[in-house]
């Protein structure tokens, strides 16, 4: 047996090496396990890590030239493979010979199981992230856990490319749509992972076996593949198709052009491009050539600090009251719309308590039973869920119009419509069912929580909860404190988030609060713009350099233009001028017609609506975005002044995890910042100079 410390985040692994005698004769295996002792967090791999596990893998080397072993098998212990790369040490890179000198490492390091005189096998048993996918691509062979959720290459996600071999082994086993699927897609689209299931249909993994026998089945397939027993049958990835691999490049390259400015993606495009002619070794100083570029670049460094703020807050929310939280055995909805449907299913199945929604008349009390079935059925059909937990969740839910079915919960939520006078009813009528320490949340997304409790009893026990559409997917709650909140009952919010797997983050009771106050001034800048001449399609393609996931006509179109008015003219009450009204979008949402085309672009023919374009006030792009950066910048230092939240990267985590603000800016407030927008309007900066690469946390 070998061993060898394998350094991680700070924290010490262990890299142990144990022979395995094969079923059936087959040889002798080398098992190599790379995981903490005890393994309590994910693995991961430095620079003094990979040094140590390339001398391992030196002793394999030798052992299997004299014949020692068959075959090396790599795993991990409990639910981690290996989650990537240290991301500690990139945020600590500031020369570029180092950036190229962990680049080179890596490639050298694993290649070594590319280049091992026997068969190479990789066993996800759990996490396999980035650097850790491609400690896998560098095998032969993989197998991998059925309950394991998070296989991709993430990189882009954060600013970087797959520069351990990714962009060259990918497109190479799986063919160029599915390597453009982990590598650029998947990151994008709010840093989704692939399941083990996908995994085998992409052809990442050769198998997947059942995760409570699956080291010893693993063994066991692994002996039928060395005595040809079992066939490996692979997609067959055709090289010499150059319409096809640059067809599919070309797609996504012009996807991409609606994220605007994202640099790593494109790098990681240019790679995938070039693989299919490159061979390996030029395609791997390619990658090294990249990596070493991008991991000196300001966008890592604010997709670093972006990824510490958010993994941090999900760890510990800022904000917290010491009280403890109040105990939720039972949950009442009042309204069963769309969003309280969704809320419903999502309470029901994270606490597994009973669900009592209340409406006002029984075609809505059908209505919203029909929508919960429809949810959960849905869920079936995509295989989220097993029809069993199903019956389970429809039989723990009921709506009717009796209030007093409401009467034994311990918390309350209101999702009714966002009417002050209805929702203050909706409260006052509660208090006279419900019990003296029930917790009455509302869902409310820009109304005075302050206001809406004037007229109730107890007063200390109103929160806010603002959950974001889609409920189960968006991951921000932000809870609103008002300044009568008990500390049980905020407790209790924020207690009731981290159940529901949400972040929370506490926000005063201003309109708006964090993230529809950012988003509303954003979208009223562009509207206002248009409105005094600036063309509907410059207005609208103005802002694509900030790499939004949307541009603002489509993001209205999201929302919902009736509901984007109404949180405007309740921050225009407030706000005055800072959020101007806009007769045209006014004009849009009477006649009930959508913003945009099938391409999420906008659609020219809603112009008519602002009037004709041109004048001396129409501005052109850089104009719309200046404009609207000022306006932000504006926003967000009256948002600290008053006390929303307490800090900037409090505003920079509500945009990130409500708003999909793309990780690659490093938040909004950095952003700023760096583009000198913070210093000009406020005459100081958000941020002290360096603040996206600062070490990270723990």
């Amino acid at each position: 047996m070998t061993g060898a410390r394998v350094e991680t985040d700070e924290r010490v692994a262990r890299s142990v090496v144990r022979d395995v005698e094969l079923p059936d004769g087959a040889g002798t295996l080398a098992l190599l396990t790379i995981a903490l002792d005890p393994p309590t967090k994910p693995t991961t791999l430095g620079r003094q890590g990979l040094l140590e596990l390339r001398e391992v893998l030196r002793a394999l080397h030798a052992r299997a030239r004299s014949g020692e072993i068959v075959a090396v098998a790599v795993t991990g212990a409990e639910k981690w493979f290996v989650a990537g790369a240290d991301l500690k040490l990139m945020a600590g890179i500031t020369d570029p010979a180092d950036a190229r000198a962990i680049a080179e490492l890596g490639h050298q390091t694993l290649g070594m199981l590319a280049e091992m005189p026997v068969s190479t096998f990789a066993y996800l048993n759990g996490v396999a992230l980035g650097g850790g996918l491609e400690l896998a691509l560098h095998c032969a062979y993989r197998t991998a856990a059925a309950d394991v959720r998070a296989i991709g290459a993430p990189e882009v996600f954060l600013g970087l490319v797959p520069g351990w071999g990714g962009c060259y082994l990918l497109p190479h086993l799986v063919g160029v749509e599915g390597a453009l699927e982990l590598i650029v897609e998947q990151p994008l689209a709010n840093n989704r992972m692939t399941d083990a299931a996908r995994a085998r249909e992409l052809g990442v993994v050769d198998v997947v076996l059942e995760a409570d026998d699956f080291l010893d089945a693993s063994l066991r397939w692994t002996a039928q593949v060395l005595t040809r027993r079992a066939t490996v049958a692979r997609p067959a990835v055709d090289t010499s198709d150059e319409a096809r691999w640059e067809g599919a490049v070309d797609s996504a390259r012009r996807r991409l052009a609606r994220w605007g400015a994202v640099p790593a993606p494109q790098r990681a495009l240019d790679l995938v491009a070039a693989a299919r002619t490159s061979d390996r070794e030029a395609a791997f100083a390619a990658e090294d050539e990249a990596l070493t570029e991008l991991l000196m670049s300001d966008e890592l460094r604010a997709g670093l600090y972006a990824f510490d703020i958010t993994t941090r807050a999900a760890r510990t929310p800022a904000g917290v009251p010491e009280a403890e939280p109040l105990p939720v055995r039972s949950v009442g909805v009042v309204g069963a719309g769309l969003m309280a449907g969704q809320l419903a299913v999502l309470l029901n199945r994270r606490l597994g308590v009973p669900v009592r929604m209340r409406e006002v008349d029984d075609e809505r009390v059908a209505a919203g039973a029909d929508g919960i079935r429809r949810q959960v059925e849905g869920m079936v059909a995509r295989g989220r869920i097993e029809p069993d937990e199903a019956a389970r969740i429809l039989g723990s839910i009921s709506v009717s119009t009796d209030l007093g079915t409401l009467s034994e919960a311990d918390l309350v939520i209101e999702a009714v419509t966002e009417v002050m006078g209805v929702k203050q009813r909706v409260f006052a009528d509660l208090e006279q069912v419900v019990g003296a320490r029930t917790v009455l949340a509302t869902n409310t997304s820009a109304l005075s929580v302050t206001q809406m409790s004037a007229g109730v009893e107890h007063p200390g026990r109103v929160v806010g909860l603002h959950f974001f559409n889609p409920v189960a997917q968006m991951p921000l709650v932000e809870v609103v404190r008002t300044d009568a909140a008990d500390d049980a009952a905020l407790a209790t919010g924020f207690a009731l988030a981290a159940a529901l797997g949400k972040t929370a983050v506490g926000v005063a009771d201003r309109p708006g609060f964090v993230v529809n106050r950012v988003l509303l001034r954003m979208l009223a800048e562009v509207a206002a713009t248009v409105e005094r001449g600036t063309p509907v399609q410059v207005a609208d393609e103005a802002l694509r350099p900030l790499g939004l996931p949307m541009g603002p006509f489509a993001l209205l179109q999201l929302v919902g233009l009736p509901v984007a008015l109404h949180v405007l003219a309740t921050l225009h009450d407030d706000g005055g001028d800072r959020f101007p009204l806009s007769p045209g979008l006014e004009r849009l949402a009477a006649d009930g017609r959508g913003l945009v085309n099938d391409d999420g672009d906008v659609d020219p023919a809603i112009q008519a609506a602002f009037g004709g374009p041109g004048g001396s006030s129409a501005l052109d792009a850089e104009g719309v975005r200046h404009a609207v950066l000022t306006g932000l910048t504006e926003e967000i230092g009256l948002m600290l002044a008053e006390g929303v939240v307490p800090s900037a990267d409090q505003v920079d985590l509500c945009m990130i995890l409500g708003a999909n603000w793309p990780l690659h800016l490093g938040g909004i407030t950095p952003y700023l910042d760096r583009i000198g927008r913070s210093t000009e309007v406020l005459g100081r900066r958000f941020h002290a100079p360096g603040v996206a690469s600062v070490p990270l946390s723990d």
